[in-house]
């Protein structure tokens, strides 16, 4: 693992992005301090469409209003049609 300082990364980045496609750790640092890691992207594997089918249930009623939530909110109506 080589750590290399934040002016030197930005003046040879070619240089350094050459160096982490072919394997090597690199670290950023500021200060001394580490920052990030430069390594080769590696894409994440495409979602597979259904894994929760049969597993999740939703009520029915799920989207009904919760008449004491909007109360809370809003206070209460019925004083308004007075």
């Amino acid at each position: 693992m080589e750590i290399v300082n934040s002016y030197e990364a930005k003046t040879h980045l070619s240089r350094l992005i050459r160096r982490a496609l072919a394997g090597e750790r690199i670290v950023i640092a500021r200060a001394g301090r580490p920052l990030v890691e430069l390594k080769p992207y590696q894409p994440s594997a495409p979602r597979t469409p259904g894994l929760w089918k049969g597993k999740v249930r939703i009520a029915p009623d799920f989207d009904e209003p919760v008449l004491e939530l909007e109360r809370a909110i809003f206070g209460d109506d019925e004083d308004a049609a007075d």
